[in-house]
């Protein structure tokens, strides 16, 4: 099989998987204490997100602005589809020898529609923002500086993510405030992961660099990125 079908599809399937998970434990608030009484809340979706970021950035990088889409609305839809067999199974009467009763399952998946509709709007948004401030820094750079167009993405990204979903989710059982404070200690959470993963994003891009050959991965970055045609036809 071709080594591009074979990263697209593993990159697709760890992408969906973390973002699947992300949705459906997002209704969770933890908290982390720090020194001199400082405490974050955080939703639970802070931990598989960081996957997403890096997934979505080497997608980016080797497929380019078509690539990352796709997998951008088949995510929304994957989600959907994952929302939609949980309302079935929610609807279908647990056993009375169920380890798991029907209150404790429906308390963990009965995600609420301004959930889903905040989640997947904040989503959609982060994901394209995302693309076109990656695509922006690695047009004005030059293909140079992997470090700046991933965290520059991703920390313009989240900005709105963090916000988007808190608001449409939680306002009115929280006020404003209360949502302004969780989104911001999101966003620090998530910036601090963005800049401290940027070595691992090194490391990953070197795997996938080994992995296709350095001929090919250079060709299929080369695709994904063209550069711009002038008006006389040659390359700017």
């Amino acid at each position: 099989m071709d080594k591009r079908v074979i990263l697209f599809t593993v990159l697709s399937a760890i992408f969906l998987t973390a973002l699947l998970l992300a949705e459906t434990t997002g209704g969770k608030l933890i908290q982390m204490a720090f020194g001199g009484g400082i405490v974050f809340t955080l939703t639970m979706g802070v931990i598989p997100f960081p996957i997403t970021f890096i997934v979505t950035d080497i997608i980016n990088e080797y497929y380019g602005r078509k690539g990352i889409r796709f997998i951008t609305v088949l995510g929304m839809v994957m989600v959907l589809f994952a929302l939609l067999l949980l309302q079935i199974e929610m609807a279908i009467p647990a056993a009375a020898i169920s380890p798991v009763p029907d209150v404790a399952f429906n308390t963990v998946f009965g995600v609420s529609t301004r959930i889903i509709v905040g989640s997947l709007t904040a989503y959609l948004i982060g994901q394209f923002v995302d693309i076109s401030v990656f695509h922006a820094i690695r047009k004005r750079t030059k293909g140079s500086m992997l470090w700046l167009r991933a965290t520059g993405s991703t920390v313009v990204s989240q900005l709105i993510d963090s916000f988007v979903v808190l608001f449409i989710a939680f306002y009115g059982p929280l006020s404003a405030g209360q949502i302004f404070g969780i989104g911001l200690t999101n966003y620090v959470y998530k910036f601090a992961i963005a800049v401290a993963i940027t070595p691992l994003l090194y490391l990953v891009h070197a795997g996938v660099d080994r992995y296709l050959g350095h001929t090919l991965a250079a060709a299929m970055a080369e695709e994904a990125h063209p550069a711009p045609v002038s008006a006389t036809g040659t390359g700017s």
